[in-house]
């Protein structure tokens, strides 16, 4: 069999009965998560253009329709996938997955759930497609992906439209056949940049993967039809968008216990910043803790880290939101005088503030030289005013795979994203529904979501 048949014939295998409780807690919480991402993410200008975008490309029909998670507006549904895909990456809030140095959930969850929706289908089905999406993702990821993404390629899109194409074609129930024309019609369609971080073609890169999936399936459903080698042909994705590897082996443990989903696992984003700062917060927050620490007691910090997880990190005296995102002299600056990093502390006037220009003049950074490929960790050093020395050494991030949010942490992210988006659901609520979603259909699950109760 060719790649693409491979994946489809694995997508079209899994059945509901195959889903054990761990797994399914695990997809109520990237759920909740990029939901939750999503209406923080709403109000952003990127959202929003691509919202009147939408409005101006159709009107929905009595099929295909699925609600934005922002207003409840319905929409056709390849446009419901786009505009709820970029709402989800908006903010760079959403999970990722270290195997395939990018966001899963957001590049295909706001597609599988417009299907779902469609359909009326159940909070398990759901579960079933994303789980078949999450596993061809990262067996992918693994074959190529981490000198795909070296190249420049956003892996987030390119990789992810793959699995949101077939997780639309499981739910939509499409035979081994069309699924494998869906997975030709996602290639056709595959991309996304680097160069584009850092403005609105970012995030529309996740809701093109999203629109571009669900596309692909509902094509395919239509007798639209893709080569079979256009994965691994010679003149296929792989020989395009890699780097000649072959992924073979990796798709030949399709569906092999542990999933994916379990033993390669998803990160929860604990702060809504760049990535690369995250220990470094989590160091001055323990520290604090600790010590009792107030920002007028530090006289100085210096931030270690190996090499090259400082490299996103360009701004070193922002001047607003976007700009602090990257910049670590403003995650410790904040961590330090707020006692949190929160949604809030990346309007611009939280930025501008004259105490938090003054503490980042303080902060300098270091790239200790140790190769990427080894252990990623960053240090603090402080100097108080006192003469005293502190330091802080982080390798475990709170949200990974290995130190996951305990349920408190998690209900209190929702909530920042549900108060930043002006939502007057209950986070509690929300919390608990989404890790119980599989036992209602998602027209309920979305019901409850998106209306206060």
């Amino acid at each position: 069999m060719s790649a693409a048949e491979s994946i489809a014939s694995f997508g079209c295998s899994i059945k509901e009965a195959d889903i054990g409780a761990l797994v399914l807690e695990t997809c109520g919480r990237a759920l909740v998560d990029t939901f939750a991402g999503a209406i923080a993410g709403w109000k952003e200008d990127a959202t929003q253009l691509a919202l009147r975008y939408a409005r101006q490309s159709g009107s929905p029909g009595s099929a295909g329709v699925a609600s934005c998670w922002g207003n409840a507006e319905p929409l056709p549904l390849e446009l419901a996938a786009l505009c709820n895909g970029v709402a989800s990456h908006a903010l760079d809030f959403d999970d990722l997955s270290p195997v395939m140095r990018g966001h899963p959930s957001a590049a295909m969850l706001p597609a599988l759930v417009a299907t779902a929706e469609s359909i009326d289908a159940s909070g398990t089905q759901l579960a079933c497609a994303y789980i078949v999406g999450f596993e061809v993702i990262c067996k992918l990821s693994k074959a190529f992906g981490f000198e795909h993404y070296s190249r420049g390629w956003h892996s987030s899109s390119t990789i992810g439209i793959l699995g949101a194409a077939l997780g639309c074609a499981k739910l939509l129930n499409l035979n081994i056949a069309e699924t494998t024309h869906a997975i030709g019609l996602a290639a056709a369609q595959a991309g996304g940049i680097q160069a584009n971080f850092g403005s609105h073609a970012k995030p529309f890169q996740i809701g093109h993967s999203n629109a571009s999936g669900l596309r692909a399936a509902l094509l395919a459903r239509e007798g639209f039809t893709a080569s079979k080698d256009a994965l691994d042909g010679p003149h296929g994705y792989l020989a395009l968008y890699a780097n000649g590897e072959s992924v073979n082996a990796h798709l030949g443990t399709l569906g092999e216990q542990p999933l994916e989903i379990i033993s390669s696992g998803i990160e929860v984003k604990r702060y809504p910043v760049c990535y690369a700062t995250h220990r470094a917060i989590d160091a001055v927050l323990e520290l604090r803790a600790a010590e009792g620490l107030q920002s007028e007691d530090v006289r100085t910090v210096h931030v270690r880290a190996a090499a090259g997880n400082l490299a996103p990190l360009t701004h070193t005296s922002p001047q607003t939101g976007c700009e602090a995102t990257f910049s670590m002299q403003y995650a410790v600056a904040a961590a330090f005088i707020d006692g949190h990093v929160s949604l809030s502390s990346f309007s611009d006037a939280a930025v501008q503030r004259t105490q938090i220009q003054e503490f980042m003049s303080r902060v300098t950074t270091d790239d200790a030289g140790i190769p990427t490929s080894g252990t990623r960790w960053s240090e603090i050093h402080v100097e108080l005013s006192s003469g005293k020395r502190l330091s802080r050494r982080v390798e475990v991030l709170r949200g990974s795979v290995k130190s996951p949010l305990n349920i408190s942490e998690l209900r209190g992210k929702v909530a920042d994203c549900l108060n930043w988006g002006g939502s007057q659901v209950d986070p509690s609520h929300l919390v608990s529904d989404s890790l119980s979603f599989h036992q209602t259909s998602v027209r309920q699950w979305l019901s409850r979501a998106l209306h206060a109760i």
